[in-house]
């Protein structure tokens, strides 16, 4: 099954720094989801590492498990994660959404 979503190099490899920094066990793999459901935007996207349940797709990215609730998928599709450095040296995740 194809990655409903585009995961930027830059991203995929903030991700692979922080599983070795942090030790995250191998059984763990990349949970993309979001908290709240409103129609009007007021989603909050979320990434962290968890373990597949029965309600996940489950999707593989260059040897990376990536998990994401059926009920999320919908939120989720066609959106790209990056992980960006803005001009004051911040950085970190972000959703973005290519079709505006």
């Amino acid at each position: 099954m194809k990655l409903p979503l585009t995961v930027t190099s830059e991203a995929l490899e903030a991700t692979r720094q922080i599983i070795a920094s942090k030790q995250i066990p191998k059984k763990y793999g990349l949970r993309i989801g979001i908290r709240g459901k409103g129609c009007a935007g007021s989603q909050q996207f979320l990434l962290g590492f968890d373990t597949a349940t029965e309600q996940d797709h489950e999707y593989t990215l260059e040897g990376l498990p990536v998990y994401i609730d059926k009920a999320h998928l919908m939120y989720v599709i066609g959106l790209e994660l990056a992980y960006e450095t803005d001009d004051e040296g911040n950085q970190g995740f972000t959703f973005n959404n290519p079709k505006g």
